[in-house]
């Protein structure tokens, strides 16, 4: 079995987004060679996310607005603001949208269904982050 390992640094430029990285991942497997396995993408800061969905702009207004509902950006009503930082909500953001996905590759493709595709939560932007790219298979 080969394993390959690659981190990609995204940096965006508002508070909270989301970007469309498929392509990035998909450069990822191909420099890899492997045909057959698996990929995990995770985002390796706790204000971050990686999740799958639909490239649709109007459900990605949806994901803020519904995320601002649930956890809204408030830089003095949460408790974790108390150890000098203001990004509580952030955390909560991650924690509905998820940490990774884990995807199968087969032929050399990633085997996604019908308008799936990677995206990177971002909900404490403006400064670099990294997302893993994990590989295993043949």
């Amino acid at each position: 079995m080969k394993s390959y390992r690659e981190e990609l640094w995204f940096e965006h430029p508002q508070r909270m987004g989301f970007i469309n990285i498929t392509n990035e991942v998909s450069h990822c497997l191909r420099q890899s060679g492997i045909r057959e396995g698996l990929c995990l993408v995770n985002a390796m800061h706790i204000t971050a996310s990686v999740f799958i969905n639909d490239n649709e702009s109007g459900l990605h207004a949806d994901f803020t607005r519904w995320l601002e509902q649930l956890a809204p950006y408030d830089a003095h009503g949460y408790a974790h603001h108390q150890t000098g930082e203001d990004n509580g909500d952030a955390h909560l953001k991650r924690t509905i949208m998820g940490r990774e996905v884990v995807v199968a590759i087969t032929e050399g493709r990633l085997d996604f269904g019908p308008w799936e595709q990677i995206f990177y939560g971002e909900f404490d932007g403006r400064r670099p982050k990294r997302v893993l790219v994990k590989i295993i298979g043949e």
